[in-house]
């Protein structure tokens, strides 16, 4: 598998950004592929099918981090299950 991205699907209720300093409440954690040629860039879908557009791009690599989980120990109880069970296989 190439680079991995995380990226939040977050709660969109409020239609700008959070103020600074502030952040989206995550509603969920997914995984999903780099686009080709740019290991920063979400590729459109992630592991589970879902459309990348509307999420935020995390600053979390999985790969700076290979004694750690792929996403962000706070947002554990977050995780979406499908992306999960690709990426421990």
């Amino acid at each position: 598998m190439g680079e991995i991205v995380v990226v939040y699907e977050v709660d969109r209720a409020v239609a700008t950004r959070p103020p600074r300093g502030e952040e989206w409440l995550v509603r969920r954690v997914h995984a999903a592929p780099a686009a080709p040629g740019s290991p920063d860039t979400t590729g459109p879908r992630t592991l589970c099918g879902k459309d990348t557009f509307a999420m935020e791009t995390t600053c979390w690599k999985p790969s700076e981090h290979s004694e750690a989980p792929w996403y962000p120990a706070e947002y554990a109880t977050a995780v979406c299950p499908d992306c999960d069970a690709v990426m421990e296989t």
